[in-house]
C-alpha cells in the first residue's frame, strides 16, 4: 500500500488506441509531435536574416527538406546510442535486438549525435554553413525533449530516486513501491521549457544570431547542465547503477556535450571578435 503522503500517480494507458496488431503509443506520438512541431517552428524561423543587413542563410525549403534527415538522425542515433551506452553486452549478444524498437530503449545522447551527423551531411549537401543550420536545429530541439520526457512520465519509466517531498509519487512500474521524485517532469521542465526560453531569449539579439554556432553551443551547454542536475534526482538504470563517486551514466555522457558547447561558444565569440 503506497504511503499516505505520496501523490497518486495519474495512471494513463501507454497505448492510445489499438487496431488489431497495430498499437499507437504515447511514446511514439511524443516523437511525432516533437519532430512535427519542431519542423513547423523551423519553417517559421527560416528565411530570417541572422542580423540586419545580412542575407538569409537557411530557406524555408531547406527547413522543410530537413524533416526526414532529422527523423532518421533521432531514431537511428537514439537507438544505436542506447545499445552502445546503456546495454552494450545485451545487444552485442544478439545485434538483431537493436531492431526491436517496439520494446523501448532510446538514448538522447545518441539521438543528439545522430542529428548532429544528419545536420552536417545536410548542410554540406545543400552548401550552407553547418553552424547556421545547427543553430536553427538546436533552437527547436528542446521541444522534442519536452515531449519525450512527458512520454517517459506517462509510461512510468525513468522515475526518480526515493524521496519524502510532498510531490513524491509511487510509480506502478516500481517493484519497491516507494514514493519517488517525478524526475521525468523535472527534465521536461528544465531540458524542455526552461532551455527553450533561454535559447529564444538569446536568439532575440541580432548579434547573437549573427555569431554562427553560439546558439548551438548554448544548447549543448544548457542541456548538459540541466541533464546533470536532473540526474541528482533520477534513479539510475538498474543494470548500470551508480558509477564513480555516485555519479551516473547520464552525467558522464553530458561531460563531452558540455565541452562541445563551450568550444562552440568560444569559436563563435572569437571569430566575430576577429572580424569586428
Amino acid at each position: 500500500m503506497p504511503p499516505l503522503l505520496a501523490l497518486p500517480f495519474p495512471t494513463i494507458d501507454p497505448v492510445i488506441v489499438s487496431l488489431g496488431p497495430l498499437a499507437i503509443r504515447w511514446y511514439a506520438l511524443s516523437y511525432v509531435a516533437g519532430l512535427l512541431i519542431g519542423w513547423w517552428l523551423m519553417m517559421r524561423l527560416a528565411d530570417r536574416p541572422p542580423a540586419p543587413g545580412q542575407d538569409p542563410v537557411v530557406s524555408r525549403a531547406m527547413a522543410d527538406d530537413f524533416l526526414l534527415w532529422a527523423t532518421l538522425g533521432v531514431i537511428l542515433g537514439g537507438r544505436l546510442g542506447y545499445a552502445l551506452f546503456y546495454n552494450f553486452a545485451y545487444y552485442l549478444d544478439d545485434p538483431l535486438r537493436i531492431l526491436e524498437v517496439w520494446k523501448g530503449g532510446m538514448s538522447f545522447h545518441g539521438g543528439l549525435l545522430g542529428v548532429t551527423i544528419a545536420t552536417v551531411l545536410f548542410a554540406r549537401r545543400r552548401k550552407i554553413p553547418v553552424l547556421a543550420m545547427g543553430d536553427l536545429v538546436c533552437l527547436v530541439a528542446p521541444i522534442g525533449l519536452f515531449f519525450g520526457r512527458i512520454a517517459n512520465f506517462i509510461n512510468g519509466e525513468l522515475y526518480g530516486r526515493p524521496s519524502d517531498v510532498p510531490w513524491a509519487m509511487v510509480f506502478p512500474t516500481d517493484p519497491l513501491g516507494l514514493p519517488r521524485h517525478p524526475s521525468q517532469l523535472y527534465e521536461a521542465a528544465l531540458e524542455g521549457i526552461v532551455l527553450l526560453l533561454i535559447l529564444f531569449l538569446l536568439a532575440r539579439f541580432a548579434h547573437a544570431r549573427a555569431r554562427q554556432g553560439l546558439i548551438t553551443g548554448a544548447f549543448f551547454l544548457g542541456y548538459a547542465f540541466f541533464r546533470s542536475l536532473a540526474e541528482l534526482f533520477r534513479q539510475p538504470d538498474a543494470h548500470i547503477g551508480f558509477l564513480t563517486a555516485a555519479t551516473t551514466m547520464g552525467q558522464w555522457l553530458s561531460v563531452p556535450v558540455a565541452a562541445a558547447g563551450l568550444v562552440f561558444i568560444w569559436v563563435a565569440l572569437t571569430r566575430r571578435a576577429e572580424r569586428s
